[in-house]
Formats: structure tokens, sequence, C-alpha cells
């Protein structure tokens, strides 16, 4: 049997007179820590007891730390009885009391006390119902990933300067830096309390951090914050297809909206290509906007909605990656295509879907032609070398070339499009993006007939009266100029 006795958050006027009974009468006491305000106070009354002080010098990690501890009370209390005391609740933030209640062979008994969470509410005057909910998270453990700035959140385990450095840190990527926090050490304790609100920036710069000290992060306004959930989108987007919205918005469907999740797609490809963060950065969120609003609808119909959108794709990406979030073991990036593939494969198997080409026919066409022939490839239906498929684009002309003399436009049509394909079979074989590819002549193209519109323009001329020889001319020197 262990019993677990919460010592409060400060001195014996903290602790429960049930806890102060059992502590006196306990005969084989342990403390996690001495370092508490009621360690002294035993010691002053005559109580006897140890501490795992000295496994804090030892340990490397809190982790190993914590399993020590309660490796040692467990074969402790198989000789006889243990009383081992935490600071605060012993069930709010004491890993060891988890770790202990987690083994069903460990027989436990909890007496509760007040948690230092309750005296560092008193202490700053903070409602944590009134005022929106409060997160409660260890400093130790907490990354962007868990950070919400538009609720106010206090952070225990502050007990040093580092981790105090540490955590300035990593709020500074959500917060803006001048931001009040509040530093508040010894909450509820006589003589000992300290409460400090100052900016962000300063707060690994007060000296009289320790073990006892705690940070409280209120809310800040959505437009203050660095890292916005997605709630304020979704909830725009539902003022927006209200009774009282816009009567736009409240018109559309998902078959309306496609042409914009294309576009909107475009314009992040344009800013990517243009190098420029900002034109990038206001284009993805024109995308996501596509997202929430297909999400929305698909809510209404009562489909789906954002929530499953994320977690659909967050579980995609861990089934995917194995050799992240599994023990699966790559050796390159080559390996990894391969396993996506294999796993992408498995999942459309699950689905019903055995056949090899799996593409949606809604992608551009070099872009779908491009896709169908990589997945083909994968059963050895494919050419070796890109030379033995520029032969099939000359196959391919020849065939063309015979059918525009015919007329029959059904046909001119087929014969044009295997060409196409044939060429987009060459530009693959080169390991070359048939779309980029094109794009880039594109652009020389443009490049090269806005020069000779300069030119043209300087002759004060019409292109239009000039000859398709002069045209021709001018084309030859704008390769020459332009390249």
């Amino acid at each position: 049997m262990i019993e677990i006795i919460g010592l409060g958050p400060g001195g014996l006027g903290q602790l429960p007179v049930e806890n102060l009974e059992r502590l006196r009468q306990a005969k084989n006491l342990w403390l996690r820590t001495g370092r508490h305000p009621v360690a002294d106070d035993l010691s002053s009354q005559g109580v006897n007891y140890q501490t795992f002080d000295e496994l804090y010098q030892q340990a490397g990690e809190f982790d190993e730390l914590y399993h020590e501890i309660v490796q040692q009370l467990k074969e402790m209390s198989l000789k006889g009885p243990i009383t081992y005391a935490v600071p605060g609740h012993p069930l709010i933030a004491e890993k060891t009391v988890k770790m202990l209640f987690a083994d069903e062979q460990v027989e436990i008994r909890i007496y509760a006390a007040m948690s230092c969470i309750d005296t560092i509410f008193a202490a700053i005057g903070i409602d944590p119902v009134d005022s929106g909910g409060v997160a409660i998270v260890d400093a130790l453990t907490l990354d962007n990933a868990a950070l919400l700035p538009s609720r106010s959140m206090l952070l225990l385990q502050t007990y040093n300067r580092q981790v105090c450095s540490d955590l300035k840190l990593t709020l500074m990527d959500s917060y803006p830096d001048d931001t009040q926090v509040c530093l508040i050490k010894a909450a509820g304790v006589s003589g000992q309390e300290r409460i400090s609100w100052l900016p962000l920036y300063q707060l690994d710069r007060q000296s009289w951090v320790d073990h006892l000290t705690s940070v409280y992060v209120p809310a800040v306004g959505e437009e203050q914050s660095c890292l916005t959930p997605l709630d304020p989108l979704t909830e725009i987007m539902s003022q927006l297809r209200s009774d009282n919205g816009c009567p736009w918005d409240k018109e559309q469907n998902h078959r309306s909206l496609r042409r914009y999740v294309i576009e909107e797609a475009y314009e992040v490809a344009d800013a990517i290509d243009l190098g420029d963060m900002n034109k990038l950065c206001e284009e993805l969120g024109d995308l996501l906007l596509q997202v929430v609003f297909h999400a929305h609808i698909a809510e209404e119909n009562r489909q789906f909605d954002m929530n499953d959108v994320i977690k659909e794709i967050v579980a995609k990406m861990i089934r995917r990656h194995p050799h992240v979030f599994d023990n699966i073991e790559v050796h390159d990036a080559g390996e990894v295509i391969h396993n996506w593939e294999e796993i992408k494969a498995k999942e459309r198997e699950g689905l019903g879907d055995t056949g090899i080409i799996n593409v949606p026919m809604a992608m551009p066409s070099l872009m779908l032609a491009e896709k169908v022939q990589s997945q083909v490839s994968r059963v050895g239906f494919d050419w070796d070398k890109p030379q033995e498929a520029l032969k099939k684009v000359t196959e391919e002309v020849n065939e063309l070339l015979a059918v525009i003399e015919t007329g029959n436009m059904a046909r001119i049509r087929e014969e044009m499009g295997d060409m196409l394909f044939a060429a987009v079979n060459v530009s693959r074989l080169l390991k070359l993006e048939p779309e980029e590819v094109l794009k880039e002549a594109v652009g020389k193209f443009i490049r090269r007939f806005r020069y000779m519109e300069q030119e043209v323009k300087q002759q004060n001329v019409s292109m239009r009266a000039l000859s398709l020889d002069q045209l021709e001319e001018l084309w030859q020197k704008s390769k020459q100029e332009i390249g």
C-alpha cells in the first residue's frame, strides 16, 4: 500500500488536517522533494521523512528521474506501507502519481489537497471560468502545436531562468513580444509570495524565479496573434452563409466553387514562381478560404466538417510516413516514394479499387498524361529510353499529317491528342515536367514577341502591315537578343 498525500501549495496553514495527521503518523514517509514550505514545517514539528532530492542530481532527464522514483516506491511498498507526499494536489501535474495510478499491481490511496492552481488564481484575481477558460500546461512540454493565443494559459514547472528562456522563445513565435504576462512565485505562501506583470521579452530576466514559480499568459485578441487558428475563419464563413449573411456566399455550392479552387491554386503557384513571399502568404489564405468554404457546405449537408478534414489528413500523413511515426527504416527519398505508393495502393484496395491507373480526371491535361504514364510504367509498360519514345512522336506526327489531308476533324482531333500524349512521354523519360517545360517555352515566346512589338513601335509602323518575311526577320532578331 502506498498512501499518496498532497502537501498543498504552501505552509501548514493550507494543508488539510487529515493530511497533516497522516504525515505525523507515517512510519515510512517519503517526500518527492524537500524543496517545499511544508517540509521545513514538518521538520520543526519533529516529523521524520526522507526525500528523493538526491535523484534529481543523478538523473539526466525528468522521465528517467520519475521512473526511478516510482520503481523505488514500488520496491519499498513490497516490504510494508509507504507514505509518499507530493507538492500541491497529487493528481495535478504529478507525473510519478500518474505512473503509480497506471500500475494495476500497486495499491494506492489518495489524500487530496489544494493545488497551486487555486492559490495562483486567487493571488492574481482571475476567475478561470469567467475569463473564457484557462489552459493549464506543463511548461516543460509546451510546443507551438499546443498554443492557442485566444485562450488564457497557466504554465507550471517554470522553476528556473533557463526554463523561462525556452518558454519565452516558444511563446514569442505566437504572441507579440510585448504581451503582458504574469510571473507568480509562491502564491499563497506567507512572506514568500511575489507577483510581477512584465512584457514577454523580459520573462527570463528575473533573478528570483525558483521551483515555486508559474507563469500566467492572458488571452490576446485574434488580430494580435501570430499563430491564428482556423476558428475565426470558420466563424466568418458561418456568418457569411447565415440568413443575414452575404447573398453571393449563400448561393454557392461545391460545383459553383470548383473554378475558384483551381484559380486560387494557380495564384499560389504564380506567387511561388515570382518568389514573392508576401503574395504567397496572401494567396495561401485565399486557397485556405476555399477549403473552409467547401467544408462548411458539407457541414450544412451533414456530410463532414472542417475538423473531419483535418483529422483525415493527419491520419493519412501518419499512415503514409511509417518511417517517421513507426519503426520502418528507409535509406533515401526513393524508398519513401516507393513506400508511399504501396501504401496508397493498399488504401485503394481497401476501397475496392485494384486498378493500376488512379488519377483525378480534373487535373490539367499535361499533368494528367504524365501521371497516367508514370503509373503504368511501374508495371513495366514503358519505353526504356527517351529516344525510343521520340520515335513514337515522329510516328504520331506522320499520322496527324495524313489525317489532316482527309479533313476528318474527329480523326484530326484524335491524332492531335495522340501526338501530344507521346510528347509528354518523352518529357517524362527525360525527367522533365511537361507542364513546366511548356510554361517556360510559352514564357520565352512571350518575351520574344514583346521584343518584336517594341521594335515595330520604334519604327512607328503597325505589325499587321508587315509581311510574313519581315515578321520572321524580327523573330530571328528577337531570338538573338532575347535568347
